[in-house]
Parts: structure tokens; sequence; C-alpha cells
């Protein structure tokens, strides 16, 4: 996948709560729902059986999940489900980085494998580490989504899914930084 086609997904998923945030004020929830599921479904119609088939089995029930989120917003009309979004891909991300510690190496250690191929013993240490603070962001963040979504008003949703929880993402990836600068000075 190209840098660019990989910034414009990672562009759509950033302004996820932001853009359901303006469709609910103008549309029903199902009407938002049916367009998200039509999105999904047509994102990639020529390869899309291809392009399922090569998915693994985790990334093939995250899109389930996400699938059931958008269904049953579409049938119950319920602004909730689609607003639970970003708890799912806490969700989801937890599952990925928690699988990568059960069967390494650790998703922060393949990361640092691409610009370190020969990581040092104390390296593949901290990377585990690295991986196991991301999961407890991941519940962290994931506990917080969810809460604004069912109990939350709109508004405070959008604020944290949109704003709050990527500052809290920058402040963790700069943090982390700091910290590897620090201890593996070696690696700058």
């Amino acid at each position: 996948m190209s840098l660019s086609r990989l910034g414009a997904r990672l562009a759509l998923a950033l302004a996820y709560p932001i853009g359901i945030y303006c469709a609910l004020v103008w549309f029903e929830p199902r009407i938002v729902a049916a367009a998200l599921i039509v999105i999904l479904l047509l994102r990639r119609p020529v390869y899309a059986q291809r392009y399922f088939r090569e998915l693994s089995w985790t990334s093939r029930a995250i899109l389930a999940a996400l699938l059931a989120l958008f269904l049953g917003a579409l049938f119950e009309n319920d602004e909730t489900l689609l607003r639970l979004y970003p708890a799912l891909l806490s969700g989801a991300f937890l599952l990925v980085f928690g699988l990568s510690l059960l069967n390494p190496p650790s998703v922060v250690e393949r990361l640092a494998r691409l610009r370190n191929p020969d990581l040092t013993p104390s390296g593949v240490r901290y990377t585990r580490q690295v991986t196991q603070v991301w999961c407890i962001f991941f519940v962290l963040n994931g506990l917080v989504a969810a809460w604004t979504a069912v109990w939350g008003s709109r508004e405070l949703w959008a604020v944290y899914t949109g704003f709050i929880s990527y500052l809290a993402m920058g402040l963790l990836f700069a943090g982390e930084w700091l910290v590897r600068r620090r201890l593996f000075p070696e690696a700058r």
C-alpha cells in the first residue's frame, strides 16, 4: 500500500467521530448506518473476494463486528451503536497487540525491526513492555470511548473520540520516543 493511500485511510479513520457527529445532526442514525454499510461493502468491489480471503481470522472478526454495529444501527435506528465504533477500534487494537504478546514477535518489535533488524535482547524486552503499555492504553481508551458513546452526550463523545483520545495517543507516542532515546542512545 502506498504512503499516500495509507495517509488517506488514516485521515478517514481520524475523521470518523467528526463525520458521524455532523451526519447525525442532519440524518437519522439508520441513514448514516446504511451509508457506512455501503461504503464498507463497496470499498473494494473488484478485489473483495480476494481481499476477504487474504484476511486473517482476527481481521475477519473485526470486520464482522464493525458490520454488526452498523447493521444494528440500521435496524434499531440507534446512534449509540454508531458511536461505539471508536471503542470497537480500541478493542481491535487491543486484540492485535495482545495476541502479539502471546505469539511473538510483538507488534512494537516488528515495527522496531523495520529500522533495526538486529534488535538486541534488551531491545526485544523493551518493545514487549511498550506493547504492554499500548494494551493498557487501548483498554482505558476503549472504556472511556464506550462510556461516552453510551452515557455521554453526542458532543462529549465527539470531543473525546475526535480529539482527546488522539491527543492522549500522541502524548504516549512522544513519551515513548523520549524514553527510548534515553534508554537506547546508540539507536539515535
